[in-house]
């Protein structure tokens, strides 16, 4: 499934290694809070290490937007790193130039150094040729293990890749099999369950979906977009207006395979403590709003979970950071670690989501990037990927 050359495929030894990692981590007064995307790439960091190489990692974190601003600084992930990997990090005060080439320069075999955010420099986002030269120069090899930026064609995902031998990290490996089975050549039935705010990021992924799933559920704020499509008055309610045509023709391509909550959670208010009841979907009386999935529809969702082959999910099915209108999200969640279906979370929330719930060791393959991997289940091709080698 995977074609393209990966890190398993060269000889790494005595190699000087730039790797485009994924360490976009919260970090708040210089402390790394969720480290998932620091340990997601160990394996591949580990794997280059004892194969004798010297590494170089790159990453971007926040959107510093071409400035050097203190707050998204990569030093307290390296300062993380090291405390992971148990041995010595460098860190560069910079990703290109004087600075940049001079701490690569003294990388030896076994040695490891980080360099600062890459969205410092403006050149990065538009994939500007002089940047990813200039990155190029610093190694022998690239890496690019950050699935969850392999949607972006950035000097440090795309552009590098032109400049040095260029291959797949284990991550991107393991990312790029899962996902990309799923829609080859899923185990069926293969059923879908779309959540989160809005239609307009999921409207391709729908339509790819509907040729290649055999159910598609439907939940969170979207939702409600295409409840207004079905001539329900939503109230309060979250909708995507400009979607609702969309909706429409969504609602009449996808017939039986497209199923919608039949019961919802209300509120009064968008807050936790606000009086909440369930109702059976129909019009939503004024001053209310649908926040949540309901019981019989977590049910019904769970038990077309609980037969699938493959389940992928992607969004949350209510707003889940309240604890009372989080249960119709860890309801699917629960039933889908239940179920011995291929479950794949799709990054993001659901990610979020299924850490919190204390599922993740029942998940076959909780994806560590959100917008690539809804651009995969779109079918599209990720230009980071594109750029590596062929096998």
């Amino acid at each position: 499934m995977f074609s393209k050359k990966t890190i398993k495929d060269v000889d790494v030894k005595g190699k000087k290694i730039l790797v485009r990692v994924d360490f976009n981590v919260p970090v708040k007064d210089g402390v790394v809070g969720d480290d998932t995307r620091v340990q997601a790439a160990l394996p591949t960091i580990k794997y280059l290490l004892d194969g004798g190489a010297g590494l170089i990692l790159c990453s971007h974190l926040g959107r510093p937007k071409g400035e050097a601003k203190p707050e998204f600084s990569l030093k307290p992930v390296a300062e993380h790193l090291a405390k992971v990997l148990g041995q010595d990090v460098a860190f560069a005060e910079d990703c290109i130039g004087p600075v940049a080439e001079a701490a690569a320069a003294k990388v030896q075999p076994g040695d490891v150094l980080v360099l600062e955010n890459t969205r410092f420099h403006s050149g990065e986002k538009k994939n500007d040729p002089a940047m990813a030269e200039q990155l190029a120069k610093l190694a022998e090899m690239y890496v690019n293990d950050a699935f969850g930026t392999a949607h972006r064609a950035h000097a440090s995902t795309e552009g590098v890749a032109q400049h040095l031998p260029a291959v797949g990290g284990l991550l991107m490996e393991k990312e790029i099999q899962y996902l990309g089975q799923a829609i080859a050549e899923p185990k069926r039935p293969f059923v879908t369950i779309l959540g989160g705010a809005k239609i307009s990021d999921k409207i391709g992924v729908i339509e790819n979906l509907l040729d290649v799933a055999d159910q598609i559920l439907i939940g969170g704020g979207m939702a409600n977009t295409f409840f207004k499509a079905q001539g329900y008055p939503v109230a309060d309610s979250l909708v995507e207006e400009e979607a609702i045509e969309t909706a429409k023709e969504l609602l009449a391509k996808g017939g039986d395979k497209l199923r919608l909550p039949v019961d919802v959670v209300i509120a009064d208010a968008f807050d936790n403590d606000a009086a909440s009841k369930v109702m059976q979907m129909g019009p939503v009386e004024d001053g209310w709003r649908i926040l949540d999935i309901g019981p019989e529809t977590v049910a019904m969702y769970g038990k077309v979970a609980g037969g699938a082959g493959t389940v992928v999910w992607n969004g949350p099915m209510g707003v889940f950071e309240m604890p009372n209108f989080a249960k119709g999200t860890f309801g699917v969640a629960q039933a889908i670690a239940d179920s011995n279906a291929v479950s794949i979370i799709g990054g993001g929330d659901s990610a979020a989501a299924i850490n919190k719930s204390g599922l993740a060791d029942k998940i076959t393959h909780i994806s560590t990037g959100g917008g690539a991997s809804l651009e995969m289940l779109e079918g599209k091709t990720l230009p980071g990927l594109a750029a590596l080698m062929d096998k």
